[in-house]
């Protein structure tokens, strides 16, 4: 799946009108501030319903209107499709070759992106919200029912907390069941993949950094001594004054933790700042390496000024990795080097105040 073009109208600074990008690779340069994070993120919304960079969607509204519009063609080998995305202040619409886009899995699946961000560093120095986040997004990206388990998980979640909160002590056994059932799925799906990153992680960083260091993913689950589903129902009913006392819920794969470890303990510890930002960019390589083990399919890639603190040696061998894509969409500075050799189908833009220049 790649995209042929977008069409933008009073999308942040980007100038309104058609921008092709049928191409492999696009290439977006210019100095910063000019709006090449902005084309990033138009693919992004475009691909998943929302922004990477905002929870106010109608911050992507070009300054001083009300409305805006996203319409792009995408093509795979067999198929094309139109996808909009439309706002209206706060009123969000979504159109898939123009019916009405109700739940956002329905574009998750049809066109999988994944981004490299600068803040992707919090994957290892970052809260263990972090770290689950990436896995939870890292499974639903190729497994429907993960996305099903997580969502159902985090509404009989907040019913629980509520219920605490209300007094409503008597629901807590109904709740306890629910959350035991949906917890115990997303917690061995959480244990499987694990395993499977650690298959390939460690022999990435590796290679790309040239060294015999040994990174690792470990996992704790506040459930790991629990076998079944009824024996965390009894663990529960076992939390219920803790809880009460707290107001939370003190217990459940909401509090489970992901570390990143070397051979002397966790990386955040013991590694410099370069092996850690390398580490939180092979996370990325991974996740897609990963997904195209279980679909098949190439995801699209979206690489916003991440590898401005790779030394060259380590560039050149991260893009030489970076193989497991549809599309890839990058952007850097002015002249900087990034291609030993120029790929052969590579679109370069120039981006000067929103608007694009080809190069």
């Amino acid at each position: 799946m790649r995209f042929k073009s977008i069409k933008y109208y009073n999308f942040r600074n980007i100038d309104n009108g058609v921008v092709l990008f049928n191409k492999d690779d696009i290439i977006l340069e210019g100095i910063n501030g000019q709006g090449k994070t902005n084309i990033l993120e138009s693919v992004y919304t475009l691909c998943y319903g929302n922004s990477f960079r905002t929870q106010l969607s109608k911050e992507m509204i070009k300054h001083g209107e009300r409305v805006m519009n996203l319409t792009a063609v995408l093509e795979d080998e067999e198929d094309s499709y139109d996808v909009s995305y439309s706002l209206d202040g706060n009123k969000r619409k979504i159109l898939l070759n123009g019916k009405e886009v109700k739940d956002r899995k329905d574009l998750i699946y049809l066109f999988p992106c994944i981004v490299f961000i600068h803040e992707d560093i919090d994957f290892i120095k970052g809260e263990p919200e972090m770290r689950r986040k990436f896995f939870d997004q890292t499974l639903s990206m190729y497994d429907p029912i993960y996305l099903n388990y997580i969502r159902a998980y985090r509404n009989v979640l907040a019913q629980r907390n509520a219920a605490i909160k209300n007094n409503q002590t008597t629901l807590l056994d109904i709740y306890d069941k629910k959350l035991a059932t949906y917890g115990f799925e997303i917690m061995n799906s959480r244990r499987n993949m694990v395993y499977e990153f650690n298959e390939i992680f460690p022999i990435l960083y590796k290679k790309i950094s040239g060294t015999n260091k040994n990174i690792t993913v470990s996992y704790k689950s506040s459930w790991d001594e629990l076998n079944d589903v009824s024996s965390i129902i009894e663990h529960l009913k076992e939390t219920h004054e803790r809880d009460i006392r707290l107001l939370t819920t003190t217990s459940g794969i909401h509090r489970d933790r992901f570390t990143v470890n070397d051979e002397n303990g966790p990386l955040v510890v013991t590694g410099s700042t370069g092996q850690i930002r390398l580490a939180s960019l092979l996370f990325r390589i991974a996740e897609a390496r990963i997904f195209k083990e279980k679909t098949g399919k190439d995801p699209i890639l979206l690489l916003d000024d991440v590898l401005l603190e790779l030394d060259d040696i380590k560039r050149a061998r991260f893009l030489e990795e970076l193989t497991s894509y549809s599309q890839a969409f990058y952007t850097f500075l002015p002249r900087e080097s990034y291609f030993n050799e120029r790929k052969d189908d590579l679109l370069d833009y120039n981006v000067v105040e929103g608007k694009l220049y080809e190069v």
